[in-house]
């Protein structure tokens, strides 16, 4: 016996979460890279870095769009089942 799990397969939308997930965390981590230096009284960062911070947004939109797109296509499985059944 052994004790693997089958992973589900990626259904629509899982993988623009996954990636969303990824930008919103380098966003995350840029954002306070940048915050952190007004705490510390350091020198600011570069403006690039306040570029790099915007990807948090990104990351968030990339991964709403895969949660709609997931939720769109259980909708039309949905649908297709009662079709199938009626």
């Amino acid at each position: 016996m052994t004790n693997e799990t089958k992973r589900p397969a990626a259904g629509p939308g899982d993988r623009l979460v996954r990636a969303g997930v990824i930008v919103f965390v380098v966003g995350a981590l840029a954002t306070l890279a940048t915050v952190a230096p007004l705490f510390l009284g350091a020198e600011p960062l570069p403006p690039a870095a306040y570029f790099v911070s915007m990807l948090m947004g990104a990351g968030f939109a990339i991964a709403a769009a895969g949660v709609l797109r997931s939720v769109a296509a259980q909708r039309r499985q949905a649908r297709q089942a009662a079709r199938s059944t009626a």
